[in-house]
């Protein structure tokens, strides 16, 4: 009988959230707990880490490349 009221209040809840305009959404994340998780994060960091760094270099080059055509038309 418990689990029907439960079940009761559970369900008024949600269509007073569909009343107000919003839908369930089922979001999935990774499972923190799985073995080699933290060790894949390490590998992603590491790998964002690297293209960060690739971007600054790259950054640097534009911003030379980009001033030195600024002076050509000044």
């Amino acid at each position: 009988m418990a689990t029907a009221h439960v079940n009761a209040r559970v369900q008024k809840h949600r269509t007073a959230l569909r009343m107000a305009g919003l839908r369930p959404v089922q979001i999935w994340v990774p499972d923190t707990r799985r073995p080699g998780f933290e060790e894949e994060c390490r590998r992603q960091s590491r790998l964002v880490s690297r293209a960060d760094q690739d971007d600054a270099d790259l950054q640097v080059l534009m911003d030379e490349a980009l001033a030195e055509v600024d002076g050509w038309t000044e």
